[in-house]
């Protein structure tokens, strides 16, 4: 027994011993998962572990932080904090061939003004993407994606991970805080072998290493995180304080000094032919690795250019994701059916024998819409080819004609709705057909599951077939109906116990501080998404000032075209959905923008600005983003109303029409010298 050790040794011993042993772990961390170079076996790590575990049971005075037994868990959370991120995590845009990876360099030399810019190209992880917060050198914090802004905390799990430093190594410089991001991983031959013990026990197996990964990670009880081998690799840095980085290069060789695992397959490129080659090297190569990869990631290399080149949406313009084409499979196509979602419309999927793509079972695909089923003939009973476009979202490619029997039942659109049976109609010029009942089961149910979804006002607890039964039981007809639910009728659902009813009524309460931008958007107006909803939330700032908008108010918005326009004036001016909203606020629902906390000195407040043509240093997002910080508001199209139109190289047709309007033209540097 280890405990024997201690017999007759002091507190003193215990903390030099204990302090002897952290090292020695950190140590053997750092060859293992940094440099891949381990110098003793895994029965020799694990004695170790087993003695400073001991140890620190026997002197609990003696635990840290940053202990290496930090990593057995902890005993189960209620649920999951939100904290935001220090600076959003982006998304990327997609590359599927060697002409867009060429398009994309063009892009950025042409915004650079170079010939040429040298690039990093990294493997893209297919695991599940975390931030991890470092202050004066520990660990602090770890959490997910989320949305991008705001993750949840998932410190204790990611705790478990070895290959995650709980301390970072003291070198030489070492920033006070940072925060780095990096995926999470479940190596293949791990799987593998989860996957055979789960089968022998009757368990369900997992259907691929990305879905046990993120399932691990979001387990309240840390202990079972912590039975998973889950491993890490970081890619960047997206917050650094008190020092100053030059590239990318430069990024991942500090990560790996300070003790975090890189992956040793990225690669510095001249050109995008260089660039190119890698893509298609790994593209053979994949299977050849312990984890899986859906591509390679390309980064400009040089960290003062990504700055210049800046975001566009929610995707940087200095860096691309190259995807993998997608491995394709041929089964048979069952049945066409028919979903009806929010809006009415009725999407086609295919039903399909199960088949095995990329390492994930499908059993459906998705059709798009009629025409594209009538363009490639697919008929119920068809053997046909099934792909993962992107490697994400099964599509079916196409039918097997040569194997067909004449069997095979050509699909045609109902006239009448497959849920209520009410009338379909397809409007001339659109792809799609709908389904004309508003009061539609379908269209209500798909609707409530996007208001309550995470993105939107993220209810928890209120799944499906929880919306579904308070659907058929009465309790409530849209949104604000959720709003007026009471214990006695939750205490009516199948399975809600009083623990369930309070975790909901809670979740309902809490989701009334969501801000107006996520009630927007939880609205479900047709084509406003998330970006879209915070672009007309900080134009307009309030519920009252948009219903008060014309169509051509909201098509003034920078980055707002007619479409959106006419589908969000349409939806606010219906008698239907103005009365759903005053329930919603009666209900308590933040209807208003919240003061922002002021960056600028609010010199540009009431002024209002059009951007355009190329400006000399910024992009015109940068610029957009500098004018809203001091208070002026950005539109897209120029009318008496404009103050001044800032004006860059080539500026285009507007210009003329702000001359002729005789609106002020300034160039950046006047707009700074404004704020000044």
């Amino acid at each position: 027994m280890l405990y024997s050790l201690f017999v007759g040794r002091d507190i003193d011993w215990a903390t030099r011993r204990a302090a002897q042993l952290r090292r020695k772990i950190e140590h053997h961390n750092y060859q293992y998962h940094v440099l891949n170079d381990p110098e003793i076996g895994d029965q020799e790590y694990d004695r170790l572990f087993r003695e400073l575990v001991a140890l620190e049971e026997e002197y609990p005075e003696l635990a840290s932080l940053d202990s290496p037994s930090r990593r057995v868990g902890a005993e189960p959370q209620e649920r999951f904090h939100k904290v935001k991120h220090h600076a959003p995590m982006l998304s990327l845009a997609n590359a599927f061939d060697d002409e867009e990876l060429r398009a994309f360099n063009k892009r950025i030399t042409h915004l650079l003004n170079r010939e040429e810019v040298d690039f990093v190209a990294e493997l893209k992880i297919d695991g599940v993407a975390v931030a991890l917060t470092y202050e004066e050198g520990v660990l602090t914090r770890g959490a997910t994606r989320g949305n991008g802004q705001v993750g949840e905390d998932i410190t204790t799990n990611l705790k478990t991970i070895r290959g995650i430093p709980l301390k970072l190594r003291e070198v030489e410089a070492r920033p006070p805080v940072m925060e780095v991001r990096g995926e999470v991983y479940l190596p293949v031959s791990a799987f593998d072998r989860i996957n055979q013990e789960r089968t022998a026990t009757g368990e369900s197996p997992f259907a691929n290493p990305r879905n046990a990964t993120a399932g691990a990670l979001r387990q309240l009880d840390s202990r079972i995180t912590a039975s998973r081998p889950l491993a890490f690799f970081a890619y960047s840095v997206g917050y650094l304080e008190g020092m100053k980085l030059e590239t990318q290069l430069q990024v991942l060789k500090r990560l790996k000094d300070w003790g975090i695992p890189v992956n040793a397959h990225y690669h510095h490129q001249q050109t995008i032919d260089g660039v190119i080659d890698f893509c298609l090297h790994w593209q053979g190569e994949r299977e050849s690795l312990d984890y899986q990869i859906d591509g390679i990631v390309v980064k400009v290399n040089r960290l003062d250019y990504q700055d210049q080149l800046g975001v566009v949406s929610r995707d940087p313009r200095w860096a691309v994701s190259y995807k993998f084409p997608s491995e394709l499979a041929t089964t048979r196509l069952v049945e066409i059916g028919l979903n009806v979602g929010r809006s009415g419309v009725l999407n086609p999927y295919a039903v399909l024998e199960p088949v095995q793509v990329g390492g994930v079972t499908i059993r459906t695909a998705t059709l798009h819409n009629e025409d594209d089923i009538r363009r490639k003939d697919i008929r119920e009973g068809d053997l046909v080819v099934v792909k993962r476009a992107g490697d994400v979202i099964p599509q079916v490619v196409g039918a097997v004609r040569e194997k067909r029997t004449g069997k095979e039942k050509e699909f045609r659109y109902p006239k009448k709705c497959p849920v209520c049976r009410k009338a379909v109609r397809r409007r001339a010029g659109e792809a799609m057909a709908y389904c004309t009942n508003r009061h539609c089961p379908a269209q209500e149910l798909e609707a409530l599951k996007h208001f309550v979804s995470q993105g939107a006002m993220d209810i928890r607890g209120l799944g499906p077939q929880t919306l579904e039964k308070l659907l058929e039981l009465n309790r409530i007809k849209d949104a604000s109906g959720l709003y007026q639910l009471t214990r006695k009728d939750l205490a009516q659902l199948p399975n809600f116990k009083d623990k369930s009813i309070e975790n909901l009524l809670a979740s309902l309460e809490q989701s009334k501080s969501q801000p107006f931008e996520r009630l927007l958007f939880a609205l479900g107006i047709h084509h406003v998404g998330e970006r879209i909803a915070g672009l007309i939330v900080d134009h307009f700032g309030d519920i009252d000032s948009l219903t008060r908008a014309s169509e051509e108010d909201l098509a003034s918005i920078e980055g707002i075209g007619p479409e959106i326009a006419g589908s969000a004036y349409a939806y606010l001016n219906e008698r239907v959905n103005q009365l759903l909203i005053q329930r919603l606020r009666t209900a308590g629902l933040q209807v208003s923008r919240g003061k922002k906390e002021a960056t600028g000195n609010q010199n540009l407040e009431k002024k209002t600005f059009v951007i355009t043509g190329k400006l000399p240093i910024w992009t015109r997002p940068q610029a957009a983003e500098f004018i809203k910080q001091n208070g002026g508001k950005v539109i897209s199209s120029i009318s008496s109303k404009t103050d001044f139109v800032v004006v860059g190289e080539s500026p285009g047709s507007k210009i003329k029409k702000a001359r002729a309007l005789k609106v002020q033209e300034i160039s950046e540097e006047e707009l700074k010298k404004l704020v000044n």
